[in-house]
């Protein structure tokens, strides 16, 4: 059975960016009679609004969603978390690191996808007394392929462009690498339909489901929302929260920006009715092969001062 997801971080109320990918999601999961969750990636509690996530879920609810098995909250899975890196460190795969951001700038010169690439120092080095460690995966210059059914081949050497990463914070959180492919493991998640910016960690994450035997999902990378400027529409760029007063309209928005050229009628509508015409015309091959659409609609860019 095809099982989709639809994995937001409660860090504020939903926005169209967001809606772009519950949209995609879901829209492919009943397309293939499949099933579809949801699931909160709150792992990151300093990042996370008070009460972000029942609106979220509101939100989802208000535009006429609906999920099938109940929601998992990833803050209540740490002892899952921790055994699986238990087994990572029977296969002496992971290793602790006391390097400060500072330090690895100093001590590497290696440009990665994401910047700086850490150069093993905790791994040939004894480590520093007393402080914090993180824990980190060993990788290896092997080449990691994969078809984004968007995107196209996908080919990335985890060693040589990312290097070893963290799997587990030195303050204690774990990373959203090493909870993620859990969770989807868990849950049986066999499709994954998301925006482009995790593009680049995929093969992150298909590394680790290796290391794990576990199966690999299908991957499709939709394009992400941005603002006249380029930026990704966020908490962070100010991307206004979506109204369910607009949701007939905002649905139509995101159909046409995932290149499904949905009819006018689709504005006055029932719900019901908007979702029935996604289901008999949705197609995921409409979607662009690109990483970024700027979003044209003014006001869903930013929230008013």
């Amino acid at each position: 059975m095809y099982v989709g997801r639809f994995a937001p971080s409660p860090t504020g109320p939903l926005h169209f960016g967001s809606l772009v990918a519950a949209v995609a999601s879901y829209c492919e999961a009943k397309a293939n009679q499949g099933q579809w969750l949801v699931r909160m990636e709150d792992l990151d509690k300093p990042r996370e609004m008070i009460g972000a996530a029942d609106t979220i879920l509101h939100q989802l609810e208000a535009f006429g969603f609906e999920w099938d098995r109940e929601v998992i909250y990833q803050s209540n899975r740490g002892e899952f978390y921790s055994d699986i890196l238990q087994k990572l460190k029977q296969q002496q795969l992971i290793y602790p690191c006391t390097c400060t951001r500072k330090e690895i700038a100093d001590s590497s010169n290696q440009v990665g996808i994401d910047g700086i690439i850490y150069p093993k120092s905790c791994l040939t080095h004894p480590l520093k007394a007393n402080a914090p460690s993180s824990l980190r995966i060993k990788t290896s210059p092997t080449l990691i392929k994969f078809n984004d059914a968007i995107q196209g081949k996908i080919v990335q050497n985890i060693a040589n462009q990312v290097g070893d990463f963290i799997l587990k914070r030195a303050d204690g959180l774990y990373a959203y690498q090493l909870a993620v492919i859990a969770d989807d493991n868990a849950q049986k998640i066999t499709h994954i339909v998301r925006g482009a910016d995790l593009l680049d960690s995929t093969p992150r994450q298909i590394y680790l489901q290796q290391q794990l035997n576990y199966v690999t999902p299908q991957y499709a990378h939709v394009p992400i929302a941005s603002n006249h400027s380029g930026e990704k529409l966020s908490k962070q760029t100010l991307a206004k929260p979506i109204e369910s007063s607009m949701a007939n309209q905002l649905l139509y928005d995101a159909l046409c920006f995932l290149g499904q050229k949905p009819p006018l009628e689709i504005k006055n509508v029932t719900l019901d009715e908007v979702w029935s015409w996604c289901n008999s015309n949705w197609r995921l091959t409409n979607i662009p092969n690109i990483r970024h659409v700027q979003c044209k609609a003014s006001n869903l860019l930013a929230k008013d001062n």
